[in-house]
């Protein structure tokens, strides 16, 4: 038989397939395709990634929005562009492609959340995790991020410092878990590395709430802020979830062109209000009111303000000490671009604002970042480094700490100054009274330095299967020096008193190794997403402070060289070290079914050898119940319908370092030493179990979504200081006691497209809190050192008061309850408590464009009570306008000089009569902004141009008659919200 394969036969099937694959080329021929995209009204859209679908192909539209790119006639398009709905078109052989695109509604698909080690969608979402974006915080002149989340989350409650910019806001997400103030920070994350976000140490005026690291961070590089806060959400991260968890995301580079946005404002603050005090002639009429009702001649000793003051002299404390204003000026300029495979982008910005009090305090910041990330071309290899670099200057004077004096001062006082600015002392010397501002020449000189820098990279080892390494490094450093010089204080204790420093060095460093593989994979219609991974982390503490006195000249104060005593302060060095294993298993079952596992295995070395370990986990689910087949045509209003609940556990380890082992210090003699804290290995963290329940609906085609969350969080195994008997020679041991902390509540978020038009859009969303925190147990409390700081069944947050029985009828003075009647008043009487947390809060929050013109606003509301201010009815020099006009009575005891009248006064400012309504409704955020048409710009070089006008904490809608009602404690004289207007222009080219 004859071979079929002859080479004949082979030659002409070689020829048939030379002519099949040639064929095939023939009809897949590339060649270019161009076209423009413009939005729905006409303009240009420059930066747009125009991609061939199944390739790493691609390029972006230039500045007119116009493109070209090589395609086969079989291909299709993807157009994709921020705040843009994505499009696929087939280009079925046409050489002429126009795209218009429409703006992106935020289908719950669409919206990615970050959910730290892994993202997920609005919708996939089995946490509880609130989410703001760049466009909400950019504008706001404020100089931590912390301050921009004021009445914008659920659950999340922002209370500012003070008036002063550094000072560090206090944040609680679902409220106060631990009994000490230290235990309740959240954990702060930026591109992936944990941040230290402790408040640093400070001997200035910022010292009441310390100095916020995270104000080196620029807003205007920060694309979005997640806060996670339910299990789900937190225990992935053990030990350090406990508080909640902050994750802050820088902005990153985009394909195409390169671009260059800069962006510069200008602008002022001010103190927003006012208390009404009296004039010079009610003053006096006041205080010799007060001598008639005692039957007491006044004379130059106890009526110096009516004797011998100017009796027509008037001044207005207020604003001579914070009636100034705080200029505010900020540029900020970045430059990014890339390939589909390389995106980079950098970033620069300076900050400087002053201040509303004399003096010259000042805040300046500068910051840098850098940003790259690159994918080889078959998307196996990965890799992702952020550098941010921030530097700050803060300066303040002795004011800060002294403004409360202020309205303790008679309008007719003497001058505070002379005209050379030095402290006036002859006046008040004369009647035996001390200068109230001694201590104003003070100043201190803050400067802060700080880097987070983060590398991740990943690789593919097969479909599915992905590796990657994480590895963090941080670095903070701050020097302070506060100067004193003797002209700050009365020149008659000279001899007393000498030129003084006072020296604080900081130092922070922290590095992060975190190792992870992650699987994904969809059989069928299960799909699993599963993750694992370790965490080695340590940090280093350093604090040094050394005081120097004896200087010979005022110029020379802070040159240590110079000063003839020395004496050291704090002086510590602690490690931290943590390492944990963690992992997730996250399923469901036809996009309708959610399970979502978590667990993590830490070990901290802030615990003795036998308890350093401890386990954490979570389980959420959620049920998609309007993919049931049952819903089909039943409900056609409801569009979307989820289910979803959590439970699990997080723990605690903010305390000290070392605190397990005996530490000793030096005796005065040589060569001894003595115990200065006595060891206790057996204590360990601190446990927060946390229970949710909610339901997230959309209605109408999801133009409207509301959702409802209920939490309960109870921490336990409190890690407090427990009381000792003095025969053991020490008064407390770290310990952990069985008190139980619970924080519950309900949460409302709605988010709402009112107008989604071609020219005109409205969206609005309202948040809202109803929160609840109660000490549910706390075993033998009386005998614990916070026996007069809580109360079982109370909140943490509780201030303790007598009970008041209004005026005597014999003494016409303040009455007071004794309640055990033994003569006396003391925490044995204060049987009343007086709840200072808000009774609920929230946001309403708002965005209204029409064409070029978009207009932004926040109000911010509370419910809570707070202390009058200057609550002076009854005591001698009151200032209020309202006391002055209340001189009959009407509840209050007549003005007296009387030691009862006095010690009436002093007694019922610490009942339940000052305290007042302190609810608010803020406007907290205005901006408008104009976007220049495009079409003559790019004539100019110009892609983009919008001017904006932008005003913070604008008006205050509140009966309370304090500075402010956010901060209504204290008689009501502190302030934090400035009144800010700015204005400036972005351009982009």
């Amino acid at each position: 038989m004859k071979n079929k394969y002859t080479p004949a036969y082979g030659m002409g099937l070689l020829l048939l397939l030379l002519l099949f694959f040639t064929g095939k080329a023939w009809s897949q021929h590339e060649y270019t395709i161009k076209g423009s995209v413009t939005d729905t009204t006409g303009l240009s859209i420059p930066g747009v990634y125009v991609q061939r679908l199944g390739t790493s192909t691609g390029t972006t539209t230039n500045f007119e929005g116009t493109y070209r790119l090589q395609v086969s006639p079989t291909d299709s398009l993807s157009f994709t562009y921020l705040g843009f709905k994505r499009q696929v078109i087939a280009v079925n052989n046409q050489t002429q492609l126009n795209i218009q695109l429409s703006p992106s509604e935020e289908a719950l698909e669409e919206v990615v959340i970050n959910a730290g080690y892994y993202t997920t969608t609005e919708r996939e979402r089995t946490g509880n995790i609130a989410k703001i974006t760049a466009k909400e915080l950019e504008l706001q002149p404020v100089v931590s991020p912390l301050q921009a989340l004021q009445g914008r989350m659920a659950g999340v409650e922002v209370s500012l410092g003070s008036d002063l910019p550094g000072s560090a806001p206090t944040i609680r997400i679902r409220g106060q878990n631990s009994l000490r103030a230290e235990g309740n920070y959240p954990l702060y994350i930026i591109d992936g590395m944990p941040f230290n976000s402790t408040p640093l140490e400070t001997n200035s005026t910022l010292g009441f709430t310390g100095i916020d690291p995270l104000s080196t961070l620029n807003l205007a590089n920060i694309e979005s802020i997640e806060v996670l806060k339910d299990a789900d959400a937190t225990a992935i991260y053990g030990s350090r979830g406990a508080n909640g968890v902050i994750l802050i995301t820088t902005k990153k580079g985009t394909p195409g062109e390169t671009t260059v946005q800069a962006r510069m404002s200008t602008g002022f603050s001010e103190v927003p209000n006012r208390i009404e005090l009296l004039h010079t002639d009610e003053y006096l009429k006041v205080r010799r009111r007060a001598f008639e009702n005692d039957g007491i001649v006044p004379n130059e000793n106890n009526a110096y303000d009516l004797l011998v003051w100017d009796q027509n002299r008037e001044t207005d404390w207020q604003e001579e000490f914070f009636g100034g204003q705080a200029e505010f000026t900020q540029a900020n300029i970045s430059i990014a671009g890339g390939s589909p495979t390389t995106r980079y982008r950098m970033n620069g910005s300076y900050l400087k604002q002053g201040s509303v009090y004399p003096g010259g305090a000042n805040y300046h910041k500068a910051t840098g970042s850098a940003q790259l990330n690159h994918k080889s071309k078959d998307d196996k290899f990965s890799l992702d480094m952020a550098l941010t670099y921030g530097v700050d200057r803060n300066n303040t004077v002795g004011i800060g700490s002294l403004i409360p004096q202020i309205y303790s001062l008679a309008p007719n006082a003497p001058n505070i100054f002379n005209e050379d600015g030095s402290l006036h002392w002859e006046e008040w010397s004369e009647v035996g009274k001390e200068n109230p501002f001694q201590g104003y020449l003070n100043t201190s000189e803050v400067k802060t330095q700080n880097m987070v820098a983060n590398l991740k990279l990943s690789y593919r080892l097969f479909e599915g299967l992905k590796f990657s390494t994480n590895f963090g490094y941080t670095n903070l450093n701050s020097n302070e020096l506060t100067k004193r010089p003797k002209e700050s204080f009365n020149p008659e204790y000279g001899e007393f008193i000498d030129h003084e420093s006072a020296h604080l060095q900081g130092q922070r460093s922290s590095w992060i190794i975190e190792p992870q593989l992650s699987y994904q994979k969809n059989i069928g219609k299960l799909g699993i997403k599963a993750l694992a991974g370790t965490t080695l982390q340590e940090q280093l503490n350093r604090q040094t402070g050394v005081t120097g006195t004896g200087y010979a000249t005022r110029s020379m104060i802070g040159n240590l060289a110079a000063a003839t005593s020395l004496s050291r302060g704090v002086s510590q060095e602690t490690t931290y070290r943590y390492m944990a294993f963690f992992g997730r298993l996250g399923m469901d079952w036809d996009k309708k079914y959610y399970l979502n596992l978590t667990g993590r295995r830490d070990g901290s070395s802030r615990f003795g050898p036998q308890q350093r370990f401890a386990n954490f986990g979570a389980i959420g689910a959620a049920w998609i119940f309007t993919k049931e087949a049952w819903m089909d045509n039943q409900l056609s209003w409801l569009s979307f319908g989820k289910l979803r609940g959590s439970y699990g556990s997080t723990g605690n380890d903010q305390i000290g370092d070392y605190g397990y082992l005996d530490t000793y210090e030096a005796t005065q003699g040589p060569g001894g030493l003595s115990p200065s804290r006595l060891a206790n290995p057996g204590y360990s963290w601190e446990v927060n179990k946390k229970l949710e329940a909610a339901i997230q609906l959309g209605f109408l085609k999801d133009r409207f979504h509301l959702n409802v969350s209920y939490y309960q969080n109870r921490s336990s195994n409190q890690l407090v200081g427990y009381s000792l008997p003095s025969i053991t020679g020490f008064t407390s041991v770290q310990a952990n006691l069985p008190a139980i902390v619970e924080n519950r509540g309900w949460e409302l978020e709605t988010h709402a497209k009112i107008i989604n038009s071609d020219h005109w859009n409205w969206q609005s969303s309202l948040n809202f809190t109803l929160p609840k925190n109660e000490l549910v147990s706390y075993a033998n409390l009386e005998q614990s050192s916070y026996v007069n700081t809580y109360r079982v069944g109370e909140p943490l947050n509780i201030v303790l008061l007598y009970q008041y029985e209004g005026i005597n009828p014999e003494t016409g003075y303040y009455q007071i309850a004794d309640i055990n009647d033994d003569g006396r008043l003391d925490y044995e009487d204060r049987v009343v408590t007086k709840d200072r947390n808000n009774q609920y809060y929230g946001g309403w929050q708002n965005t209204l464009q029409y064409k070029n013109f978009n207009l932004q606003f926040l109000f911010q509301f509370a419910k809570k009570e707070g202390e009058f201010a200057l609550f002076d009815a009854g005591r001698v020099g009151a200032q209020r306008q309202e006391d002055y006009l209340g001189l009959e009575g009407n509840g209050f005891q007549e003005i007296s000089t009387q030691l009862d009248a006095i010690r009436g006064y002093s007694n019922v400012i610490q009942t339940t009569l000052p305290y007042t309504d302190a609810s608010y409704i803020r406007l907290k955020t205005l901006s408008l902004s104009y976007t220049l048409p495009a079409k003559p710009l790019r004539k100019v070089g110009v892609n983009n141009c919008k001017v904006f006008v932008h005003g913070q904490n604008l008006f205050t809608l509140s009966q309370y008659r304090g500075m402010d009602p956010e901060m209504a404690l204290g008689q009501g004289t502190a302030f934090g919200a400035l009144r800010t207007f700015t204005t400036g222009i972005e351009i982009n080219f």
